[in-house]
């Protein structure tokens, strides 16, 4: 079973689905440093796709330092915290640009896009502070 918010898209590589859903975890700490990585199979099942596309999203994962290989013991999430922070940087800005890019289409200044955006903030933290 996938992890609740993760869904595949159809219309975006397999792959690069899983490498941004792995970067994610590890940003928001579910995947916390230090922490044995579960295994490639284990995710294939999770995620519901091919075990070679969870290997070759975990050796990009590998390439970008985000994980280690320990070959006789698994793979590890990073402890390098301000590789962990920059990555979920980069993330929350390509989220922003995604909504600026909106706001721009829907021809919204500046003003507006952010009252827009702290509207949703407010009513998401009360979701969360009912739950």
């Amino acid at each position: 079973m996938a992890p609740p918010n993760f869904k595949l898209n159809p219309d975006r590589p397999i792959g690069e689905q899983l490498v941004a859903e792995c970067e994610r975890l590890i940003a928001v700490g579910e995947w916390k440093p230090g922490e044995r990585v579960p295994s490639v199979r284990a995710l294939a099942v999770q995620f519901g796709v091919n075990p070679n596309t969870v290997q070759k999203a975990l050796a990009l994962l590998d390439e970008r330092s985000l994980l280690v290989a320990r070959s006789t013991s698994g793979r590890f999430v990073t402890e390098d915290e301000a590789l962990i922070a920059r990555t979920g940087d980069r993330i929350a800005r390509s989220h922003a640009a995604q909504y600026a890019r909106a706001m721009r289409a829907l021809k919204i200044g500046r003003e507006r896009a952010i009252e827009l955006f702290d509207e949703q903030a407010k009513a998401i933290r009360g979701t969360r502070e009912r739950a």
